[in-house]
């Protein structure tokens, strides 16, 4: 009886090692922090930004400048960059954007890249490494009661709004929305990785706040996101850069 009773608790154990290592194996995680785009309008930048908006946006202001209006500006969050930059050190910049607009109600203006060496500027949407956690961003804000939403795209082709936040506060703050797990990076079927895709931000305005003449600033674009891959016997033949190398030879 004790001869079985042995066997069955090494069975039990052997089990449990066996689930847990498995499981280790598919939910193992290694998060990296990147920067998704630093809007400082550097020359090798490889976007532009450009911006768009509904129906009721003003023509151009007093000097003939057409809205919305998009332009780097030098100046940045000092809670994440510092005061004092000194004279050796790479300048700063931000994404400014100025609109009005000719009546009050959900006015928007969207926000988008394209390629900094495409002359048609078509808009294009930038690849998320990984599987992304969350987003941020940070936003200047002139108490203003707007709010923010950043558009990614799923490997079905489905765009989903995500609310960043409200920029109903002065000066800057970062803004941070994580992505829900059910929005899909990832296939059951080789190969199994299937990221996301930026595809614009989008500013609201609201029927009781002001639209007349105001102006927002972007700052670093982040990501925190989880760049593991599981690695198996064939995984090069599961890389579609690979397979299709393989096959035109």
């Amino acid at each position: 009886m004790k001869q079985y009773s042995f066997k069955f608790i090494c069975l039990i154990v052997w089990a449990c090692i066996t689930v847990f290592s498995g499981y280790g194996q598919q939910n193992a995680i290694n998060y990296e922090t990147r920067i998704l785009e630093s809007f400082n309008g550097d020359a090798d930048a490889p976007y532009k930004w450009k911006a768009e908006a509904s129906r009721f946006i003003t023509q151009a202001d007093s000097q003939g400048n057409k809205y919305p209006r998009i332009h780097y500006v030098e100046a940045w969050p000092i809670a994440a960059f510092g005061n004092n930059r000194g004279a050796n050190v790479q300048p700063l910049r931000s994404l400014g954007i100025n609109a009005a607009f000719d009546r009050r109600g959900y006015n928007w203006i969207d926000v988008y890249p394209v390629l900094a060496d495409d002359p048609d500027e078509n808009p294009y949407e930038i690849p998320i490494p990984g599987r992304v956690h969350n987003m941020d961003l940070w936003v200047w804000g002139a108490n203003l009661k707007f709010y923010i939403e950043v558009f990614v795209r799923d490997y079905r082709g489905v765009i989903h709004p995500l609310r960043l936040g409200d920029i109903a506060y002065p000066g800057w703050r970062n803004l941070r929305v994580n992505i829900p797990t059910s929005i899909a990076q990832s296939r059951r079927i080789l190969p199994a990785y299937a990221g996301l895709s930026f595809v614009k931000f989008r500013i609201w305005t609201q029927p009781v706040e002001r639209v007349d003449n105001f102006y927002i600033y972007f700052k670093q674009l982040k990501i925190m996101t989880d760049t593991f891959e599981n690695l198996f016997d064939g995984n090069d033949l599961a890389d579609p850069a690979n397979v299709e190398s393989i096959w035109s030879n």
